[in-house]
């Protein structure tokens, strides 16, 4: 892993800490905190993180009004990596578990199962 892909785990990984975002950590799951980050023993752990293209037609409608955007379009656009968003469209992103950074496809991220977040 090189140190810019370091960095930017790190920085996806501090931004979901008050969503509970679930990390896979020395062959067990669990739901990372912050005093986790100064564990020598959670080594960078990969985060659970749901791909862009899993987002349902209601969450799809919903991130569609917080950005501003038609909420009535002919054809339904789930959204890509190279988007801009506004800070509330990555907060709903963010706690939403989505992966808006494209760390699934880079290997520094896991995707989650279909019922890993419904209870959060």
């Amino acid at each position: 892993m090189t140190q810019e892909e370091k960095q930017l785990l790190l920085k996806d990984i501090c931004a979901r800490l008050p969503y509970g975002v679930m990390v896979q950590s020395v062959g067990e799951n669990k739901i990372l905190g912050l005093s986790d980050l100064s564990n020598p023993d959670l080594f960078l752990p990969k985060p659970y993180l749901r791909p862009m293209s899993s987002m349902t037609e209601e969450e799809l409608k919903e991130f569609y009004m917080i950005e501003g955007m038609d909420t009535k379009p002919i054809i339904w656009n789930k959204p890509q990596y190279d988007w801009h968003f506004t800070t509330n469209g990555i907060d709903y992103l963010l706690s939403h578990h989505f992966d808006y950074r494209g760390l699934i496809p880079m290997g520094l991220a896991l995707e989650a199962s279909e019922n890993m977040y419904k209870e959060n």
